[in-house]
């Protein structure tokens, strides 16, 4: 019986069993940001620790920094001090930063695998849940608490407990106006947000397999939402010609030869699995959340559930969510007015991302009253945008266009949700309170989805403004 690539790379990194019966793993690339790391550097500090190994770790900013006036010192001084630690404590530990004068700063999720840091067969940590977008690459990744990313720091090494694996197939093909972002959605749709507790996801199938790597970032990102603990897609050819020529990728003969071990590290044709679940993306329409978790949602052209209509379980939540949405049941999610659009976030913030959203834009206005963002994932997307002259297409839109970072995703910064707001977002959480007030309200949707609502000023069919 073959094996998985999860079961490689985990036997790979073992450095032994413990007695409570975890694995200490040892952790191939360390990603660290500035909110997470201030006071697991501190207890490195207390204890008179030094970082085990500098060379495979790196530090951006992303979370806390405005996208608009980058002024220091930042107007908010929580803020402040967390960029004053980072920078201490990278120049203390010896660990490379990429600040904001740094042309390599952006969100960890988007400059880990554009600077080729993110590579198949590795294990990664982060101090962020959305870690899982490096899977996309053929890497085992997880997000981590503050105390994890102390022992990594400290040890490069984890403990961690195994994880079983769930094969899903994506079959079919989806089509226009549907992209991974849908994909992601209705797999949480199908298997709940506790669906993956205990599970690592292989994705697969012909709609995987015809992605891009982007879109494998953007499905593999949220992986985290339906509960499992990793997300990740088997190497191909695909994703050896995206890492060629990157900064950190290996370079001439010694990419050969690298590229032959990842193959190998590709679960096996006759890999056995713990569960196995088939999707078909033909089947697939644009998707909308419309409730307070990534697993509420419907296509674009279906009705909000009646509760009743839902499994006993799920139904305390459903409740829960139309109340605070203000929804009715039975009511079209199409025709949901918007106050905001936010394009953004590490599930949806590079090149192909943007181009899709501008081709919605180009020609069109951003309707009256609605406040709508662009926000690039890295400054090396922001210049690969301005070169196409993609900022111009918003701008001349109405979009504001922004610098690079997590901005609304998660608002730790100036761009938040204000009162009762509601926001169609590329985002990846639609959680009470977490674009930045606990009254407002978030949409779940692919860019081109925010670009069409941020149009019409309401959740409208992306299909229809597409040539």
């Amino acid at each position: 019986m073959g094996r998985s690539l999860f079961h490689k790379v985990w036997d790979a990194h073992t450095v032994r069993r413990l007695p409570s019966g975890q694995t200490q793993l040892f952790i191939g690339l360390h990603l660290v940001h500035e909110v997470t790391s201030p006071q697991a550097f501190a207890e490195m500090r207390d204890r008179g620790l030094k970082v085990a190994y500098p060379d495979r770790t790196f530090a951006t900013v992303d979370h806390i920094v405005p996208t608009d006036l980058q002024v220091r010192p930042f107007q908010d001084d929580l803020a402040e001090e967390m960029m004053q630690a980072i920078e201490q404590n990278a120049k203390e530990f010896r660990v490379p930063l990429f600040n904001l004068d740094d042309s390599r700063q952006g969100i960890v999720h988007v400059v880990g695998p554009e600077l080729g840091l993110t590579q198949p067969g590795m294990t990664i940590a982060c101090g962020d849940s959305h870690t899982s977008t490096h899977g996309a690459f053929g890497a085992v990744a997880f997000g981590i608490g503050t105390s994890q990313v102390r022992d990594v720091l400290a040890t490069q090494c984890l403990a961690m407990d195994p994880l079983k694996v769930r094969r899903i197939d994506v079959i079919g093909r989806l089509s226009k106006g549907v992209y991974a972002k849908d994909v992601t959605l209705n797999v949480i749709r199908r298997l709940g947000v506790k669906g993956g507790v205990g599970y690592a996801y292989e994705y697969g199938g012909p709609v995987v397999d015809a992605m891009t790597m982007e879109e494998r970032m953007s499905l593999c990102n949220m992986s985290i939402e339906g509960g499992a603990r990793a997300g990740y897609v088997n190497p191909d050819q695909t994703t050896f010609d995206y890492l060629k020529g990157r900064p950190y990728a290996p370079e001439d003969g010694a990419f050969d030869r690298a590229s032959a071990w990842w193959r190998s590290m590709a679960s096996d044709g006759d890999a056995a699995y713990d569960d196995r679940v088939a999707l078909d993306g033909s089947a697939m329409a644009p998707t909308v959340t419309w409730g307070i978790t990534p697993g509420q949602s419907v296509y674009v052209t279906e009705k909000i559930p009646d509760p009743a209509s839902l499994p006993e379980e799920d139904r305390g939540s459903a409740k829960e969510a139309l109340a605070f949405m203000d929804f009715r049941p039975h009511a079209p999610i199409a025709g949901t007015r918007i106050d905001v659009a936010f394009i953004g976030s590490c599930t949806n913030s590079r090149i192909s991302d943007l181009r899709e959203a501008a081709r919605v834009v180009k020609g069109r206005k951003v309707a009256r009253g609605v406040k709508a963002l662009v926000v690039p994932g890295s400054q090396a997307v922001l210049r690969a945008a301005e070169a196409e002259g993609l900022h111009e297409v918003f701008t001349e839109a109405g979009f504001e266009w922004r610098g690079a970072g997590c901005s609304m995703c998660l608002a730790m910064n100036p761009d938040k949700l204000v009162g009762r707001q509601v926001c169609a977002s590329s985002s990846n959480r639609n959680f009470k309170g977490r674009q930045g007030s606990p009254t407002g309200r978030t949409l779940l949707m692919s860019p081109a989805m925010v670009a069409a609502a941020a149009v019409a000023g309401e959740v409208v069919d992306v299909r229809e403004m597409m040539d």
